[in-house]
């Protein structure tokens, strides 16, 4: 492929600015929202998938994914990022992470390695001249199929190392679909597991023998989990939920650490035929394998077939938080739900607004307050990625 080809020439990139803005707004003490991505904006006709992490020098990364022929999965997709010095007040020039060129590069999930402090960021990767679809049925090749990269950042969050392919080692042979998150990803930080890096994923397996093979079999879905103990050095597979009983099809999912070490992870349930919307299952081996299988979550409900993003604040009481919108039948009105409980309830806490709203991820901005970046828009889902700072309290 010509980008591989090219980028295995390359050590190391400086991300490269799109625009000359620097910032979309001046610093404001106690500000509350922000937009680092407007569609149609900086050479990209839609800007999706959101993505975001705190350095530990507090600067917030907002990740996202740049596509440049309309809204849909497939074609010219860079991963794209803006930094933010001030809380997420307002973000710097709009830089690219990984560039598709002409394929599709996506799937962000960023983690901040806890023992050297480096942005390790997971994404997947297909020909830009093939569909999900086509994926799905089998009809490409290895190399135009999903694949998965490792990148490093360092200089907080200015500089990433090219993406470096890790697909043999995380990608059953049997996998056709495949992604990444999205959304951040998990590093464990008690426990005997402590430093552990984990990447929720999900992907579609080949279709059993004797079954109709159509490519989009809801029972082909399963979600799995990638580990690293060396910092993103290696990876290895960790759970693999491989039911395909079309009952329970976990897709996008999202994980956190509980106060008692084990981690949660949750999930989109991908037109299962179990009643509800969202899935759950719990770790106490840090991701190596599931306490149970995937089962639907029923306090969650309200949320519709869509990504939803999990967070566990710093602090002993603190509860843990799931954001996605709140109509079940349609993307809209993005909502934070607590669990005071470790996941086996949730409350609706706050509602962000009644617009249209799709895809979201959590993150922690201190004890007093918690960022989220969704896509939302006044009359479609995807015109902005806008960044929301919450109060703890209005938790």
């Amino acid at each position: 492929m010509r980008l591989l080809s090219r980028t295995l020439l390359v050590t190391s990139v400086l991300l490269t600015p799109l625009t000359a803005q620097a910032a979309t707004a001046s610093a404001a003490p106690g500000c509350t929202s922000s937009v680092p991505y407007v569609s149609g904006e900086g050479g990209y006709a839609t800007y999706r998938i959101p993505a975001t992490v705190v350095t530990p020098r507090g600067t917030v990364l907002a990740f996202a994914e740049g596509r440049r022929g309309g809204a849909g999965d497939s074609g010219d997709i860079d991963v794209v990022l803006r930094r933010s010095a001030d809380g997420g007040c307002s973000w710097g020039p709009l830089t690219v992470v990984a560039a598709g060129d002409g394929d599709t590069r996506g799937n962000p999930a960023p983690v901040v390695d806890p023992r050297s402090g480096d942005v390790v960021l997971l994404t997947s990767y297909n020909s830009g001249d093939v569909t999900e679809a086509q994926i799905m049925r089998g009809e490409v090749t290895p190399e135009q199929s999903r694949r998965v990269f490792v990148q490093r950042g360092r200089d907080d969050g200015r500089r990433f190392t090219a993406p470096r392919e890790i697909t043999a080692q995380v990608k059953h042979p049997s996998w056709r679909w495949y992604a990444t998150g999205p959304g951040h990803a998990l590093a464990l930080t008690r426990g005997p597991y402590a430093g552990r890096l984990v990447v929720p994923a999900n992907h579609s397996a080949s279709p059993p023998p004797g079954s109709p093979d159509t490519g989009r079999e809801p029972r082909h879905y399963g979600a799995h989990a990638l580990l690293s103990d060396d910092g993103g050095r290696t990876w290895r597979p960790g759970f693999v939920d491989d039911s395909y009983d079309g009952t329970d099809n976990a897709n996008e999912s999202t994980a956190a650490q509980l106060p008692d070490g084990d981690v949660y992870f949750s999930a989109r349930d991908q037109h299962g035929t179990s009643a509800g919307h969202r899935l759950d299952s719990r770790s106490s081996d840090g991701g190596a394998s599931l306490d149970r299988p995937y089962a639907v979550q029923p306090t969650l409900n309200d949320v519709p077939v869509v990504q939803g993003s999990v967070l566990q604040p710093p602090g002993r009481h603190a509860p843990l938080l799931f954001s996605g919108p709140s109509d079940p039948t349609a993307r809209r009105a993005m909502a934070v739900w607590r669990s005071t409980d470790g996941g086996a309830t949730f409350t609706r806490a706050l509602t962000l607004s009644q617009q249209p709203a799709a895809y979201s991820d959590l993150v922690p901005l201190g004890r007093g307050t918690v960022g989220i970046l969704y896509e939302t828009g006044l009359r479609g889902t995807y015109e902005t990625i806008e960044f929301r700072r919450i109060p703890a309290d209005a938790l």
